[in-house]
């Protein structure tokens, strides 16, 4: 049984020489309460020990969050956006940008994407249409493109067919993801600069959205709000000693384990992504201010 996580940190601690690859760069931090790692895997030797490619990844604890604790969702805003502003290049500092809410909205483990997606405010329309008052506002674009299943088309394409005609300097895409532990799910954002493949969490990857493939910045946002069955068996099996039983050998089966909370969790942690993409795109924003703007 093999270990399956889509984060980056879950990855490097799973590697148990991973600590002494020189190609891996650690760092741990906090802001605004919350803890915060970063991993920067630097080269394609270390990328394929690790399985994740080259780039940054920046992983959010939200334990404070979880416990609700005093003024913990606006401090959760803030450090999301803090971490976007700093994975944002230099080139989309003030130019368009595309917000891609990937997922199935109807299936609430896959519907963090199209969740975030109803708390973006998208001001692209008008900046155009009123220049004099949103002179100051970055044009957003906001978009929920579905899924192969529901509408016949690649999230892909449908992401390219609006690039060509929003053109945006950066593209953010908000995804679910497939973490290796039960204590990460719904707990955990990881942001990434290397892009993202829609639908790799649930076993079902499609074409890579990076910039290789769109041809501009695209910083991923991901919650994990699964575990594969096989990867919780292993980590069963391993902690008690590698032992074999009909129970686990069931785990092996194609199934993925989620919370009971799942649908308040997810809208929870949409939200806090939602406000946190206004605020990283729109600086002069507050939770209060966006508050006003969506209701």
């Amino acid at each position: 049984m093999a270990f399956r996580t889509d984060l980056a940190v879950e990855a490097v601690q799973n590697l148990s020489h991973a600590a002494n690859l020189q190609q891996v760069r650690q760092s741990d931090r906090t802001i605004e309460g919350f803890s915060v790692n970063e991993v920067e895997i630097l080269t394609e030797r270390a990328a394929q020990e690790i399985g994740k490619p080259c780039g940054r990844y920046v992983t959010l604890e939200l334990d404070a969050l979880v416990r609700r604790e005093e003024d913990a969702f606006p401090r959760a805003c803030r450090a999301l956006s803090t971490l976007l502003g700093e994975l944002l290049p230099n080139s989309a500092a003030s130019g368009p940008v595309l917000v891609a809410g990937l997922g199935n909205r109807m299936i609430t483990p896959d519907a963090i994407g199209p969740q975030a997606i109803d708390h973006v405010i998208a001001t692209r329309h008008l900046v155009e249409q009123v220049p004099d008052v949103f002179a100051s506002w970055r044009p957003v674009s906001a978009l929920a493109p579905g899924v192969l299943g529901q509408t016949g088309v690649e999230t892909g394409e449908v992401v390219c067919g609006v690039l060509d005609r929003v053109k945006p300097a950066a593209v953010l895409a908000v995804d679910a993801l497939a973490a290796g532990r039960l204590s990460r799910l719904l707990r955990t954002i990881q942001l990434a600069d290397t892009g993202i493949t829609p639908g790799a969490g649930v076993g079902n990857a499609r074409a890579a959205l990076n910039s290789e493939t769109l041809g501009v910045p695209v910083i991923a946002i991901g919650v994990p709000t699964v575990v594969d069955g096989a990867t919780l068996a292993h980590e069963i099996a391993a902690q008690l000693g590698s032992p074999s039983c009909e129970a686990l050998d069931d785990l092996s089966l194609p199934v993925m384990v989620t919370t009971r909370d799942i649908d308040r969790e997810v809208a929870d942690i949409a939200r806090v992504i939602g406000y946190a993409v206004n605020m990283a795109l729109h600086p002069h924003l507050t939770v209060s201010d966006i508050d006003l703007y969506l209701s």
